[in-house]
């Protein structure tokens, strides 16, 4: 059974269609990446597959149950978690706090005033684990504020994966940065997918890490599939070439 199966899903604005019946699956550990020339459909496709937005048409199934009328934070208990483009962290709080808080939330202690000595000691466990899974640990105790925007998106996708998802939405992880922060990110991601099989699915645009981490890749071009196949499928379209490569024939 495929984790995710979206079926001829559409969002319309009153006349403007941004997304027009997009249908995708993705498999239990697969990593896809979404690409497209802006205004292609991209984020608002990723706001309805996680809740954000309602479809106009369509539906959602998440490993085989139909999640299109649910909210978000069901989403989020059935595994499914996402990242934005710009980074949703807590400035003010160190590394290892902001880790804290999406463990205590996973651990059932949402609305705890105090915590006893045991959970205390699974909740800092796990986030000793989150830390040592981001390459965090030098920079644990340090005001995320304060760290690089690549330290900062690290923050975010482990925050992400404190909640245990078995699917992971990355809107555009590498923007605005540059080759070193790039670098780094590709290979957490790379490396999450690896150790924990993550099903994953990215937005991005730069072909660098677009070819170093896809399995597949599912084009979006004026709110519908361009095209879908593998990266070398992709990279040999013609039409990818001309409406999102810059290419002619």
């Amino acid at each position: 059974m495929s984790l995710l199966t979206v079926e001829n899903v559409s969002c319309h604005f009153g006349s403007l269609r941004a997304v027009n019946e997009i249908s995708m699956t993705i498999e239990p550990g697969e990593l896809r990446v979404v690409i497209g020339p802006n205004g292609a459909g991209k984020t608002t496709f990723f706001n309805l597959i996680s809740g954000l937005f309602p479809p106009t048409a369509g539906r959602i199934l998440f490993d085989g149950q139909d999640v299109t009328a649910m909210p978000p934070h069901q989403r989020v208990t059935m595994g499914m978690a996402r990242t934005f483009q710009i980074t949703e962290v807590f400035p003010e709080l160190s590394v290892r706090d902001n880790l804290r808080i999406p463990a205590e939330i996973v651990a059932g202690h949402r609305l705890s005033p105090w915590l006893s000595r045991a959970a205390t000691m699974r909740v800092s466990e796990r986030v000793d684990e989150l830390i040592a899974m981001g390459g965090l640990n030098a920079k644990a105790d340090r005001l995320v504020g304060e760290l690089s925007p690549g330290d900062q998106r690290s923050v975010e996708i482990i925050m992400s994966l404190a909640l245990k998802p078995r699917l992971l939405l990355l809107d555009e992880p590498t923007a605005g940065m540059g080759d070193q922060e790039t670098y780094d990110i590709t290979q957490l991601i790379r490396n999450l997918h690896k150790d924990h099989a993550l099903s994953m699915i990215l937005i991005e645009h730069d072909m660098r890490v677009i070819f170093r981490l896809a399995q597949r890749i599912t084009v979006l071009s004026e709110g519908q599939v361009l095209a879908d196949g593998t990266p070398g499928e992709i990279a040999a379209n013609e039409e990818v070439q001309a409406a999102y490569l810059g290419k002619t024939k």
